[in-house]
């Protein structure tokens, strides 16, 4: 579809689809699910929706039943009321998949950047209904991480092109390493994803909530970065080996070149990861205790 009117890109992928509402916490959630057979659930990142997967629901559908929310405060879901924590998005992420998918049935569970946080909350709060936690580039773990590039200030009243341009360079500097990789379609899943973002993930990024987590999941954990994550910088090795400290077996991947959202920039790389990573027929953990 290179080429094609983003929003129209979008909009077909939607449309192919099985769409759901579930009520939890005092707040309506939308689900999407594509495809059949063994589960995958995909959480999406901060100021996100499951277009942070717009390049990978469709090539993974043709492995997995694809699940993917809208969390509470993103996207097409209501907002959870005050106080907004990631404990209480978990809890109702969790409390709405067991109206997608009833217990006890499996699931493999991805989480990029912030989903990859309350990722590891569900997968904690499911135990051993969860056979492999992916997380790319997730947060949470309490690490050191480099000073951010200063982004574009965009107004509100900015003409339209000054703030596409705004939106463009921030694309860049904080979520996709190589430029060319910046498309009509990127640029307008962010614009959009932001645009609908309610939920304020505060300080929950850069705190140790995914780390707390960690001891209690009973699934096998994985990892995937980019080498350039602008979140990341210099530090991925910590990230590597903290994971390792519960995961005796860790699989990490650092796919080299890509940025902070590998799910869209390196996203062919991403699906033959994710399908590797998931081939076993039971990913049990080898965990560290």
């Amino acid at each position: 579809m290179q080429g094609t009117d983003p929003a129209k890109q979008l909009a077909t992928i939607d449309a192919l689809a099985a769409r759901r509402m579930t009520r939890a916490g005092g707040a309506s959630m939308v689900w999407r699910t594509w495809g059949e057979g063994r589960p995958l659930l995909l959480l999406h990142g901060a100021s996100g929706s499951w277009t942070h997967w717009i390049r990978n629901v469709l090539p993974l559908a043709a492995h997995f039943r694809v699940i993917a929310p809208d969390m509470p405060g993103f996207g097409d879901s209501k907002t959870l009321s005050e106080p907004h924590t990631a404990d209480r998005l978990a809890a109702a992420v969790a409390a709405g998949l067991d109206d997608i998918l009833p217990a006890p049935a499996a699931l493999d569970l991805a989480g990029f950047s912030f989903g990859g946080i309350i990722a590891g909350l569900v997968a904690a709060r499911l135990g051993l209904r969860v056979r492999t936690l992916v997380l790319l580039g997730a947060g949470g773990l309490d690490l050191p991480f480099p000073p951010l590039p200063p982004l574009v200030r965009i107004e509100a009243d900015a003409p339209p092109d000054e703030a596409l341009r705004g939106h463009l360079e921030n694309l860049h500097r904080l979520m996709i390493a190589r430029a060319e990789r910046v498309d009509a379609l990127a640029l307008f899943v962010q614009m959009e994803n932001l645009r609908h973002a309610r939920f304020r993930s505060g300080s929950i990024p850069t705190s140790d909530t995914l780390r707390l987590a960690l001891p209690a999941v009973q699934a096998r954990i994985t990892g995937i970065w980019g080498s350039r994550d602008a979140f990341v910088g210099p530090y991925v090795d910590e990230r590597r080996r903290l994971l390792a400290s519960f995961e005796r077996a860790l699989d990490f991947r650092v796919i080299e070149g890509a940025g902070h959202w590998t799910t869209y920039e390196a996203a062919h790389d991403v699906n033959a990861i994710l399908l590797d990573m998931l081939r076993e027929p039971d990913g049990r953990s080898t965990r560290s205790d």
